[in-house]
């Protein structure tokens, strides 16, 4: 089973990203931590008991891991943006082995008593630029999503637009079966969310 697990937010500075989200959502982000593998920390917002919002960003506090940083942050420039998204799987071999090239290797993580395995591209580059999902696979029962306060967000539609609209599609079909989302052709890589807080919907992208 494959579904979705969460949304990242990258940015320069968590700091800028936090206030992006907390402006166009009307709501305040929860404590997240850092990633020592990575080099990044992050802040979490829950979109139900079981997707969550993350803004990423590197840390400059943290030493460098020595290699590249997932969701190719080593390269982001610009103000915040929706830049990728993460599907769950029991079974991440599996779905690596269906999954296109440069899908990446499973790395094991842990922080605090959470654990999981996600597969990170050497380059630190997914597919077809990040519109194609990272791959985690959480070890136990312990999830973020579970224990973060519940604002009263919720997902309500997942829109990628990508230049290989019918090459991406083809992609997530075979991975994929349980994730609700829509793809559009485009002249360039985006993601747009379409989120219900309690002051209306709001648009993240």
């Amino acid at each position: 089973m494959i579904k979705l697990d969460h949304l990242a937010i990258s940015t320069m500075t968590l700091r800028d990203g936090v206030a992006h989200v907390e402006d166009t959502l009307g709501v305040s982000l929860a404590p997240g931590g850092e990633h020592a593998a990575m080099g990044t920390h992050n802040r979490l917002l829950s979109l139900g008991p079981d997707i969550y919002l993350e803004v990423i960003a590197i840390n400059p506090a943290a030493p460098h891991p020595g290699r590249p940083r997932w969701f190719d942050l080593d390269n982001f420039a610009g103000p915040p943006r929706l830049t990728n998204w993460v599907a769950q799987t029991d079974d991440l071999n599996g779905a690596l082995a269906l999954a296109p090239n440069g899908r990446g290797t499973p790395m094991a993580l842990k922080r605090g008593d959470l654990s999981w395995r996600m597969a990170v591209p050497e380059d630190g580059k997914l597919p077809f630029d990040g519109a194609f999902p990272a791959l985690i696979e959480w070890q136990g029962h312990a999830h973020p999503a579970a224990r973060l306060p519940d604002q009263g967000c919720r997902l309500v539609a997942l829109e990628i637009t990508h230049p290989r609209a019918d090459n991406l599609r083809e992609a997530l079909g075979t991975v994929m079966e349980n994730i609700d989302l829509t793809v559009l052709q485009g002249a360039a890589k985006s993601i747009r969310a379409e989120i219900t807080t309690p002051h209306g919907a709001r648009i993240l992208t």
